[in-house]
């Protein structure tokens, strides 16, 4: 009886957030066509680096949702390459996979508007077909 009284007491943690997953506020999802790379390593070392080839369905500033064949153990982190812009090594996180060959993954940073902009332009969605590239800012 006693074990119970404690247990159903609250304590420090249950106030603890964190902010990335928490307080993050979230940013909403844009459709888009571009190629992309992840780079991981495998059994745990830096020396077997691997790389796969997908491509992003949908974006944020602060995730993606990538469609690529997910036949192979898909680690926890690793790192996104968008070709067709060249930007390169993002930090992800893998939020989710799903049996349909789609991840759904979150960056370990906000993308800059110059660089959501950036994949935008060189998307092959039929949304983005009109977006040019500002080369002064």
């Amino acid at each position: 009886m006693r074990f119970q009284d404690q247990a159903s007491r609250s304590n420090y943690l249950n106030k603890e957030e964190s902010f990335m997953y928490d307080r993050e506020k979230s940013f909403p999802m844009e459709d888009t066509c571009n190629e992309a790379r992840i780079e991981f390593t495998e059994s745990g070392g830096i020396v077997n680096l691997v790389s796969r080839r997908g491509v992003i369905v949908k974006l944020s500033r602060s995730g993606a949702v990538l469609t690529m064949t997910s036949k192979f153990q898909l680690p926890r982190n690793f790192y996104l390459d968008i070709v067709s812009a060249r930007i390169p090594m993002i930090g992800c996180l893998t939020q989710r996979v799903y049996p349909n060959d789609v991840v759904e993954a979150r960056f370990l940073r906000l993308l800059s508007d110059k660089d959501l902009q950036r994949i935008f332009v060189y998307s092959t969605h039929r949304n983005h077909q009109g977006r040019t590239l500002d080369i002064y800012s």
